[in-house]
């Protein structure tokens, strides 16, 4: 290992130390550590075909998988329980945790629920969500094959922008999520689920279109449906993006 590979895996693990610290787990023994080291040249990979090799280390989504193998998502669910660790608890109308396939290879994150998911309990799907579908049914995938959950789990008033301590509130249970599912790709869907992921500041229109590294895993973030229904111009560059998504994923989709 050379010493741009050893600083990018130590950076990674930085990151899944910090983002473990986050989401409630104050200490890992020894033992452990090495193991979520180690596992990755001795455990064959958990999906197939298997990814492309992303500019970060090999040894982050093994041990990320492995950490979610103990907490499944109804564990995630359980904890978060009828949540009012924020402001948004008291003003919301239901609860809106994630749906599809607990073991998804293609996960999609947005921002917030709004009033049609507010209502329903289920995300996207309003008029942004029936868009969402068809991107993801152009992709060659159904709903149920997927997994679709947001950065916050209660709406916020009148549709407002997240706020930080909201999201600081959160996103250890969309980190728990992530790590329970263990997907082999993430879409992060707008800007506020990018920059949260990615702990990042840089408007979508920058991140979008290129994968980043979330604990070994490729992200790939993109404009989010809402924004696609003001600026229809867009859906050629998302488009674009999960044709990406569909080559890291092997699969050829439907046509856009």
């Amino acid at each position: 290992m050379n010493t741009t590979e050893t600083l990018e895996l130590i950076a990674s693990l930085e990151g899944y130390l910090h983002d473990l610290r986050d989401s409630g787990v104050d200490g890992l023994p020894l033992g452990a550590a090495v193991a979520a080291i180690a596992l990755p040249d001795a455990v064959p990979a958990a999906h197939s075909p298997a990814l492309p090799p992303v500019a970060a280390d090999s040894e982050s989504p093994v041990g990320f998988v492995a950490e979610g193998a103990i907490h499944g998502l109804d564990a995630v669910r359980e904890e978060l329980g009828e949540c009012h660790r924020c402001r948004l608890g008291d003003t919301r109308t239901t609860l809106v945790f994630g749906t599809g396939n607990p073991r998804a290879r293609l996960v999609f994150v947005g921002e917030a629920p709004g009033g049609d998911e507010d209502r329903q309990g289920i995300p996207f799907v309003g008029e942004a969500g029936q868009l969402l579908t068809k991107i993801i049914q152009a992709m060659g995938y159904g709903r149920d094959e997927i997994y679709i959950c947001n950065v916050l789990k209660c709406r916020p008033p009148q549709n407002r922008n997240p706020q930080a301590d909201e999201i600081e509130q959160c996103h250890p249970f969309l980190l728990k999520q992530l790590r329970a599912i263990g997907p082999e790709v993430i879409v992060a869907l707008g800007s506020f689920a990018a920059q949260t992921l990615l702990k990042s500041k840089e408007p979508i229109s920058k991140l979008r279109g290129v994968f980043h590294d979330y604990h070994g895993i490729p992200l790939m973030p993109t404009f989010h449906p809402a924004y696609l229904l003001r600026n229809p111009g867009a859906k050629r560059e998302v488009w674009d993006d999960m044709q990406k998504v569909m080559k890291r994923l092997g699969s050829q989709g439907g046509k856009g």
